[in-house]
């Protein structure tokens, strides 16, 4: 079974002192989507993961890909 890639949205999220309630609110989803994602038992789709990198003021590259992966 292929694994979701690895994110930093909790990373991220802590660092902006966001809820995942309130991220969750702010991307549209439900809180579970946000659990899920960070757990990475979830891969975020194109728009949700544009979303993010947009929130956060990032690149998705950066929150959606580890040093390791060259990405």
């Amino acid at each position: 079974m292929r694994r979701c890639p690895i994110n930093k949205i909790k990373e991220y999220r802590k660092q902006y002192g966001v809820s995942q309630e309130t991220l969750a609110e702010e991307m549209e989803v439900t809180r579970q989507t946000i659990i899920s994602l960070e757990k990475e038992k979830y891969t975020a789709s194109l728009n949700l993961a544009y979303k993010l990198a947009q929130y956060f003021q990032t690149t998705i590259e950066d929150i959606f890909f580890s040093d390791e992966e060259g990405g």
